[in-house]
């Protein structure tokens, strides 16, 4: 959700369970020239080719997925190369570049390439997919899929605000009404009732003609939770997470980022955030693909590592993060995420059918 910057056509979309893309044209696509040709694994190594909805950047989100095909190319003494696109076209353009080198699996991050990853698999049933963080409709021999039990790690989040809140009031500021992003929301509140049963919940959506990017909206929602009192906000709106937590840092509350290390954007007011590990549901999943499991979709949660918190990590000591000072909270929580990894408690899902 944090690498969201342009997303109001493309979350209809995604809301309909299909992907709206553009039609290529001449979009001009930047790739990463750094990494070795991919071009079917020459010299007995894998070759493997990452195909991503924006430049990389300093998105971390990004970053880590590239981290993740590096590993799997160091591991199999192989090849990668990136594709980065930066508009729908140049998606289209980038993930038909992957199929002509034919490396050994495409990567691919997002919703975005639903569609396009469909035509493809049908059109190439040789060629081997991974869709990190979303899958195509239809399921295909050729195509594998990773998604994530965000759930789990917002739960834990709502967890270190029940126990940090002085106001027993617990809130959330998410992009949509939708069981797929109320994943970011409801077990927030759980997770606080969990460990103060009395504390007051509530969640604002930001909604609008943009709430991926509606920093103005986000903030404004945030207000209306800070006036009446609420001291703790799961910041779920995406790039409108900057807006939720000027709002909090006005009011002396706190707030929770999401899928990357939030805190360094806003120290001393958020708290912690529900990393999503992008990396690790690319380096396994092409491990799956290699090892002839193909074709499947593949969940990973805080027992797989692909969910966790930033408190849960090493570095937390120099991660800018409240929670760093709440050691007491994170004992707590831990204890917590075993009983969730062990299966002893089970965190309802929002998205679940």
């Amino acid at each position: 959700m944090y690498r969201r910057n342009r997303r109001s056509v493309q979350f209809a979309a995604l809301a309909a369970g299909t992907a709206l893309l553009a039609t290529a044209c001449n979009a001009a696509a930047k790739q990463d020239d750094s990494a070795a040709s991919a071009s079917g694994g020459s010299g007995g190594g894998k070759s493997f080719t990452l195909v991503t909805p924006d430049a990389v950047g300093q998105n971390e989100f990004l970053k880590l997925a590239v981290t993740g095909v590096k590993a799997a190319a160091k591991r199999h003494g192989g090849t990668e190369k990136v594709y980065e696109s930066t508009d729908a076209a140049s998606q289209q353009q980038n993930v038909a570049a992957a199929v002509d080198a034919k490396p050994d699996v495409i990567v691919l991050v997002g919703f975005e390439f639903a569609d396009l990853v469909a035509q493809q698999a049908e059109k190439n049933p040789g060629q081997q997919f991974l869709i990190v963080d979303a899958c195509t409709t239809k399921t295909y021999k050729n195509v594998s899929c990773a998604v994530f039990r965000e759930h789990e790690g917002v739960y834990l989040a709502g967890a270190e605000a029940g126990l940090l809140s002085k106001s027993g009031k617990v809130g959330a500021v998410d992009v949509l009404d939708t069981p797929q992003f109320r994943r970011y929301s409801d077990p927030f509140a759980a997770g606080a009732k969990k460990v103060a049963a009395k504390t007051e919940t509530s969640t604002r959506f930001v909604g609008g003609q943009s709430p991926f990017d509606d920093s103005a909206r986000a903030k404004e929602q945030a207000n209306t939770l800070l006036a009446k009192g609420y001291d703790q906000i799961m910041a779920a709106a995406a790039a409108g997470n900057y807006g939720v937590f000027e709002a909090a840092k006005a009011k002396g509350a706190f707030a929770y980022g999401v899928d990357v290390n939030q805190c360094v954007s806003a120290p001393g007011t958020v708290v912690d955030n529900v990393i999503k590990r992008t990396d690790v549901a690319v380096e396994k999943g092409i491990e799956s693909v290699l090892g002839g499991t193909t074709g499947t979709s593949v969940s990973y949660g805080l027992k797989e590592g692909g969910i966790s918190l930033t408190g849960l990590e090493a570095g937390v000591a120099t991660s800018k993060c409240v929670i760093a000072d709440h050691k007491d909270v994170l004992t707590k929580v831990a204890a917590l995420r075993d009983q969730i990894v062990s299966g002893e408690l089970k965190v309802d899902d929002p998205a679940a059918s």
